[in-house]
């Protein structure tokens, strides 16, 4: 009894939770789901590296370059935890999609009997007019049709810098940026962040977002035009919940 009594205060405790989420969902924006490699690599927030010495460096005697720089020989791309790379993210999906399923079914079922232990003739006398070869004599049509289509249209071209937030200890890289450009009362954000392989990063030290692993590219925005085009919380609960 006891161990009852705790299953149904743990069941409406978590209650409100379950509703709580469910609201969120209906409401809200669909949460991205964390990179895997597979576990979580990349952080939500990219920690600010330690300060480093900004002085300007004397030039060496005889020299054009100063004491400490990269050469023409040094490989320029991004490989270690801080390192910027830029990233081409181009985004241009079409699809299109069409199913159709089509079931007929027809049954026919008639039972009688002209010999049952004797009673076939206290069914005659009881119901007079009665058939016992033809008692049941029942039919059935069972018809379904069902169509879906699909199309969808996506296009987004952008260009971002990364931070390379993490080395595998195979050698790839996990990579985080992320962008806000406001115009007036209205912020667009891009994020983007996956894995990456060194030998893949081009002399000119970018990247395609095809060539990142556990890719994970968000675009959107918030201020007045975005709120204006969001489906108020009334008709999306409404629209969740009926279930006409």
């Amino acid at each position: 009894m006891s161990s009852r009594r705790t299953l149904l205060f743990a069941v409406a405790a978590l209650a409100p939770l379950a509703a709580c989420t469910a609201m969120k969902n209906a409401t809200g924006t669909p949460d991205m789901s964390p990179i895997t490699y597979p576990a979580a690599l990349v952080p939500k927030a990219q920690e600010v590296l330690g300060s480093h010495d900004d002085s300007p460096r004397p030039a060496s005697a005889n020299s054009l370059w100063r004491n400490g720089a990269r050469t023409f020989f040094h490989d320029q791309r991004a490989s270690k935890v801080g390192d910027i790379l830029t990233i081409n993210v181009t985004i241009a999906d079409n699809a299109q999609l069409s199913n159709e399923t089509t079931a007929n079914r027809a049954d026919t079922a008639q039972v009688g009997f002209s010999n049952l232990f004797g009673l076939e003739t206290l069914l005659a006398h009881a119901i007079p007019g009665l058939s016992t070869s033809n008692l049941v004599n029942t039919n059935s049509t069972l018809t379904h049709d069902g169509k879906g289509t699909v199309q969808r249209s996506e296009n987004l071209t952008m260009t971002i810098a990364a931070v390379v937030t993490g080395v595998l200890p195979n050698g790839n890289l996990t990579i985080q940026g992320r962008q806000e450009v406001r115009v007036n009362n209205e912020l667009r954000e891009l994020t983007v962040a996956g894995i990456v392989r060194p030998e893949d990063i081009s002399s000119g030290n970018t990247i395609n977002h095809t060539q990142i692993a556990e890719a994970r590219v968000s675009y959107g925005g918030k201020g007045q035009i975005t709120q204006v085009q969001k489906t108020p919380a009334g008709q999306a609960l409404v629209a969740q919940y009926s279930p006409f």
